[in-house]
């Protein structure tokens, strides 16, 4: 006779399985690493800046 399987156990691992296969899925659609998060932060950091110091001074306050 077989030993008997935890049917329990089975539905648990199966479903873990399935959650972790979704959450890959997502990474690859939707996440982006720390670091490129980072890059783009700091790229549109610079933007802000660069366009700042070229405002003109018109010298009149309105």
């Amino acid at each position: 006779m077989a030993a008997p399987v935890n049917l329990n156990r089975f539905r648990k691992e199966k479903a873990r399985a399935e959650k972790k296969a979704r959450a890959s899925e997502n990474a690859v659609k939707f996440g982006r690493t720390k670091a490129e998060k980072t890059l783009d932060k700091a790229r549109e950091d610079k933007a802000v800046r660069h366009l700042d110091q070229h405002k003109r001074d018109d010298g009149a306050d309105t």
